[in-house]
């Protein structure tokens, strides 16, 4: 069973790694929580390091862009590790393919951008469907389209074996008020279909491979249960960490706000009935992360 705490210096001791999230933890895509923000500086003022785990589609430098953007102050954070890093280094190694057929927004062609750590790289075209021999995707091309949409497209994609590599796992994300789809919400439909789909972000292996190498690359030699995964996602922030195994902060008033009940706190049966719901354990919850 959980247990609800009303801040992250209550624990924070017993720590010196966070895997932090960004949507509906650090940001809501517009601002930056200034509660959040702190709790980050007060971990990393005691030592800690913060590494930003996001299942962000784009390369670590346009995360830290749009962070920059945003409005996320740099000193709160040590390192980034995005989904969509881990994702472009399959791409690169030819794993859907040489000519792919792309689903996503124009700002996300930094997708195919060359990367230095990929040294074996295979030239990649972007072509339609029809000449395609794998598809990336980074998200729809309409955020707010129901899915469903693509339904006819990825019938003829899983009639020519297509392999669809997901760069960013999660099935919505909250803009401001605004509820958006995200990429995993394609993939899942395209694997609902008879296709297949490759997962590179939360809660799949590889993005905690990339965040050990990121952290290795720090020279941070920290062993498992010094590392806190902190995330609004039950079925990637925390199932992802118990995965790994390593512990997690469950923020309620993320994506799960109604579910929980959350307003200030989450209401602790609404809680266990969400995690239960999604079969996962989060170690410690709390409303927000402050």
């Amino acid at each position: 069973m959980t247990t609800i705490i009303r801040s992250l210096s209550e624990i924070s001791d017993r720590y010196d790694v966070l895997y932090c999230d960004l949507w509906g933890c650090l940001h809501n895509g517009y601002t930056p929580f200034a509660e959040a923000v702190e709790a980050l500086r007060a971990f990393k003022a005691k030592g800690g390091y913060v590494l930003l785990l996001t299942n962000s589609p784009r390369p670590r430098a346009s995360v830290e862009k749009q962070l920059e953007k945003i409005g996320v102050p740099r000193d709160c954070w040590d390192a980034i590790a995005s989904s969509g890093d881990s994702a472009r280094a399959a791409m690169l190694r030819g794993l859907v393919g040489r000519k792919v057929w792309f689903i996503g927004q124009p700002h996300d062609q930094s997708f195919f951008a060359p990367m230095e750590v990929v040294s074996d790289a295979v030239e990649i075209t972007q072509v339609p469907l029809e000449e395609a021999e794998g598809i990336v995707c980074t998200g729809p091309e309409d955020p707010s389209a129901d899915p469903e949409v693509m339904r006819p497209k990825f019938l003829y994609a899983k009639q020519k074996n297509l392999k669809l590599l997901c760069a960013n796992p999660d099935i919505v994300v909250d803009r401001g008020e605004t509820r958006e789809w995200c990429a995993g919400a394609l993939a899942q439909l395209y694997t609902e279909m008879g296709g297949e789909s490759l997962y590179f972000g939360k809660p799949h292996a590889p993005i905690y491979e990339l965040a050990r190498m990121r952290l290795a690359q720090a020279g941070v030699d920290c062993p498992p249960e010094r590392i806190l995964a902190v995330g609004d996602g039950l079925k990637t922030d925390i199932l992802g960490a118990q995965g790994e195994p390593i512990d997690s902060l469950f923020i309620s008033g993320g994506l799960s706000r109604e579910d929980t009940g959350t307003t200030d706190q989450p209401d602790p049966e609404k809680l266990d009935q969400a995690l239960t719901a999604a079969q996962v354990e989060a170690t410690w919850s709390i409303g927000f992360l402050r």
